[in-house]
């Protein structure tokens, strides 16, 4: 058996991958740096752009996948694979994933969109799918709300995103609103009066805009007072609780009768 001539056709082909081989290594040491770099200066301008924590990392996750993907796809030409047909094959697998996953992926986009839109930030207190409670966290597939009763509430980004969503939090103060029934003969003017007093000093009750108290309706048992403080969003909870107990206390203190209905029962 002639080794040399063995030898002599071995060698160019072990000196062609050897170079491919050596060439991979240095796209890929070559390729992992530069990536690196890319999404280090990403991240930078985004924090220079006070661009919230969470959609930094989002963004940068994103980009590192897509050129690492793009380093794969150029390791894989150096062994002479067509990249064409790679290509492909990706976008197979992604649709094949899209379709399996159809709602994962939703969610996923809706995350992106409820990122750079900011309709409510972590710590707001917000109504959204039926549920209401503080912002937790927006995750990439879901958003977690602590609700005012302490339990943890997960509600898909995709739900979310398309329902309607109230953020209590987003402006300096909420009014509330609480309604009285008076009875017919109670003077309305010292109703008012006394009420004016007492909601005032409610703790948490804003100045300005100063409390709305007046008769908002006429009804068979008499009129009917609507009482609208103003407050921070953090202290809705206090003052509406407090509202009731003033209607009660004023009503007790004043002596007001309770509202009744009269009835004429008329015999033919």
């Amino acid at each position: 058996m002639d080794f040399v001539k063995i030898w002599e056709q071995v060698q160019p082909i072990i000196i062609q991958y050897s170079l491919r081989v050596i060439g991979a290594i240095v796209v890929w040491v070559v390729g992992r740096w530069v990536i690196s770099l890319i999404v280090r200066l990403l991240r930078r301008a985004l924090m220079a752009r006070e661009v919230d924590p969470t959609l930094q990392k989002y963004l940068g996750s994103i980009v590192s996948v897509g050129l690492n993907v793009l380093l794969a796809i150029a390791i894989l030409a150096q062994f002479g694979i067509e990249t064409t047909s790679f290509a492909a094959l990706i976008a197979a697998a992604g649709l094949a994933i899209g379709t399996a996953w159809g709602g994962l992926l939703a969610n996923f986009a809706a995350g992106a969109f409820l990122l750079v839109l900011r309709p409510f930030r972590v710590g707001d207190v917000i109504g959204a799918a039926g549920t209401v409670g503080v912002v937790e966290e927006i995750g990439l597939f879901a958003t977690t709300l602590m609700t005012p009763d302490g339990i943890r509430t997960f509600i898909g980004n995709n739900k979310l995103f398309g329902d309607n969503i109230q953020n209590y939090t987003d402006t300096p103060y909420r009014r509330m609103e609480r309604t009285m029934q008076l009875a017919n003969g109670v003077d309305v003017d010292d109703a008012i009066e006394r009420l004016g007093k007492a909601v005032a000093a409610i703790p948490g009750v804003l100045a300005q805009p100063a409390p709305l108290i007046g008769v908002s309706d006429y009804t068979l048992s008499g009129p009917v007072l609507s009482i609208r403080p103003y407050c921070k969003p953090a202290d809705a909870l206090a003052v509406q609780a407090s509202i009731n107990e003033v209607v009660r206390r004023v009503s007790k203190e004043a002596g007001y009768p309770a509202p009744e209905v009269a009835y004429v029962v008329r015999q033919a």
